[in-house]
């Protein structure tokens, strides 16, 4: 390393577990965002700092003002502007070494194989249904790791997929919720701090799994409740029956999952923090 990296890592390089070998593994390690908001954005801003050489950001969305509370990588001059631009040129100024490769456009089952081959790490923050699960389908499919992630007023979770390996998200949840049990963020909420919260541990799971320390949140559901400062960690069995990883899968390519609530599609679902339950605390994605 250069003596100007060596002092860049410092604090981490003090670390065994994060010494020069490390480094090289995330100057080495490619890393694709899906969506860069509240999850995104913190996520997007650890990583840099990191020096996980090689970030993509996918996203078809402009900065808008709601998004301010909570979205850091963007700020007040950056209204009206593509967030992937926005928050590259913040990554970029905050470390010069990185590469940061922007895809302005969204995230469908046309483009989702292209565009996580070229990665080895992919996360989740992204606002709706058929591209969570696209994301999932997409990562088992092509075998890539998934750190998904989730966020609505005062709660959070996250989960490490290992793709055909570990639990994953259709596990949990084999099919979207049913009619009336979406709430979309603009009429709910969400507490800015959440999700950096979860932001920033989707960073550390990226980070661990590219170096190999540590042990990331395979077949773990890790839940958040900020309001009371609580932290859950459920264990998750692969489930054997499972449509994208069992045993007999019945989905062998990615089809976006078609949503039937007469409701926004721009939200996420609830989860009780135990498989199968949809009713109670709403996970928005960005």
């Amino acid at each position: 390393m250069r003596d100007e990296q060596t002092w860049r890592y410092a604090r981490h390089l003090l670390m065994p577990e994060l010494g020069a070998e490390a480094h090289e593994r995330l100057g080495a390690g490619r890393v694709l965002v899906v969506g860069a908001g509240g999850l995104g954005s913190s996520a997007l801003f650890y990583l840099a700092a990191a020096g996980v050489g090689h970030l993509g950001i996918v996203d078809h969305d402009v900065v808008e003002l709601s998004n301010l509370q909570r979205q850091i990588l963007h700020a007040t001059p950056d209204l009206g502007r593509a967030k992937t631009d926005s928050a590259a040129e913040k990554l970029r100024a905050l470390n010069p070494e990185i590469e940061v490769v922007c895809h302005h456009t969204r995230f469908n089952e046309s483009n989702a194989l292209e565009l996580i081959d070229g990665y080895d790490v992919i996360l989740t923050g992204v606002d709706n249904f058929p591209a969570r699960y696209l994301l999932n389908d997409a990562c088992v499919l092509r075998r890539k790791t998934l750190v998904e992630g989730g966020i609505v007023r005062f709660s959070g979770m996250a989960i490490t997929i290992r793709g055909g390996e570990t639990a994953c998200y259709r596990c949990l949840f084999p099919v979207p919720p049913p009619d009336g049990m979406i709430e979309c963020a603009a009429e709910t909420g969400v507490f800015g701090p959440t999700a950096g919260i979860i932001g920033v541990i989707q960073a550390a799971e990226a980070i661990k799994v590219l170096t190999g320390i540590g042990e990331p949140l395979y077949n773990r559901l890790l839940s958040v409740d900020m309001l009371d400062m609580s932290f859950d960690d459920m264990r998750i069995e692969r489930d054997p029956t499972c449509p994208i990883c069992g045993e007999h899968p019945t989905i062998t390519e990615l089809h976006e999952v078609e949503m039937t609530s007469a409701r926004c599609l721009e939200c996420q679902a609830g989860v009780e923090h135990r498989p199968h339950h949809w009713d109670a605390v709403p996970l928005e994605g960005e």
